[in-house]
């Protein structure tokens, strides 16, 4: 099995990041090669970035940190659910990212967004920028939600059309195979 973890990336109170991550989770689980986990960047509330030495260091200082650096290393692959704020990535996340460094080496991410129009895509290509810096391997394929709310329920529940759940199987598709094949890039 492949150590996939989904992030959370908004921590805003009432956002729709959790409802369309939940059925991302749920389509990771029913794919049947990955063990799914999932980082929720609203339960962890890192601080502001904390740590007096540079993260390639891991000289890390802080329980919270020791705590998001052994989550990280210990994932092989990660779904990043994610908004678009102001035509780019959440401060949490960018946040959360800054945190450590080689722990995100040669692990594939692919990506969940959401949003109106763009469907959350300027946020993701900001962060394709900051997470290929640290040899993490965005996927071409992807998930795109325009208009998001279209697609929520009376219940609070995420409802996808057929088109993003053909997305979501080719993304994971990708997702296992590029997680395999980086296997002894991280065991280095």
């Amino acid at each position: 099995m492949i150590a996939l973890r989904v992030l959370i990336a908004s921590t805003r109170p009432g956002r729709l990041g959790l409802p369309v991550s939940e059925w991302a989770i749920a389509r990771a689980k029913a794919h049947g090669a990955f063990d799914v986990e999932v980082l929720d960047l609203a339960e962890i509330a890192l601080p502001f970035l904390d740590e007096p030495n540079h993260p390639r260091l891991r000289q890390y200082t802080r329980p919270h940190t020791r705590r998001w650096s052994a989550a990280i290393q210990a994932a092989e692959a990660f779904v990043f659910v994610v908004p678009e704020y102001n035509y780019g990535m959440s401060a949490p996340l960018k946040n959360a990212i800054d945190y450590l460094h080689s722990e995100w080496h040669y692990k594939p991410v692919g990506f969940v967004s959401y949003g109106g129009v763009s469907a959350g895509t300027r946020g993701v290509q900001m962060a394709k920028q900051v997470v290929t810096s640290l040899k993490m391997f965005p996927l071409f394929e992807a998930v795109q939600i325009p208009f998001v709310r279209q697609f929520m329920g009376e219940d609070g529940g995420f409802h996808p059309n057929e088109e993003l759940e053909t997305g979501m199987v080719a993304m994971l598709a990708e997702l296992e195979k590029l997680a395999l094949a980086m296997r002894p890039l991280q065991a280095d």
